[in-house]
């Protein structure tokens, strides 16, 4: 009877002593929490506009070189620091003269904001002071927008703009 009693003491002692490490703010895979760089513009090549098809490319191009013109950095704080490059873009031709070559910018802007992240909608201020407000899909280290949504000079054409996680 004693040894059941301990057995029974032991057994309940482990149940109770067992407890769970992973931490839900941290383990959610649809935490926007991180830095985001923009690797990829998603057209439809049947009804993208030759601006469309001409920034996808672009990205695509710059993205190879791992050239990142567009990040967010957000933190657990609410702010977010947003660095653009897009405006020093220099396109030139390459050495043999029959291409073009466009060198990572080495120029930034850069603003630090606050946001705000729930049920898939981010809302932040630009530097204008206007309320930007997009659709946000997160999948693990992937995030998706609607890049005319993100009011981004030279990068508003249309497409879902995709992101990737640092």
């Amino acid at each position: 009877m004693k040894i059941n009693f301990l057995l029974l003491f032991l057994v309940a002692g482990l149940f109770f002593s067992c407890s769970s490490d992973s931490d839900d703010d941290n383990s959610n895979e649809d935490s926007i929490v991180g830095v985001w760089q923009a690797y990829e513009l998603k057209v439809n090549n049947d009804t993208a506009s030759d601006d469309e098809k001409n920034v996808r490319d672009l990205l695509a191009f710059l993205t190879a070189k791992e050239c990142y013109v567009l990040s967010f950095d957000f933190k657990q704080d609410l702010t977010v620091i947003i660095e653009n490059s897009i405006q020093y873009l220099e396109i030139n031709l390459n050495s043999e003269g029959n291409g073009f070559d466009i060198p990572c910018p080495t120029e930034k802007d850069t603003e630090t904001t606050v946001y705000v992240y729930a049920d898939g909608k981010l809302t932040y201020t630009d530097e204008d002071l206007q309320e930007i407000s997009v659709d946000v899909t997160i999948d693990g280290d992937t995030m998706t927008v609607d890049a005319a949504d993100l009011d981004i000079p030279n990068l508003n054409a249309g497409g879902q703009l995709i992101f990737k996680r640092k």
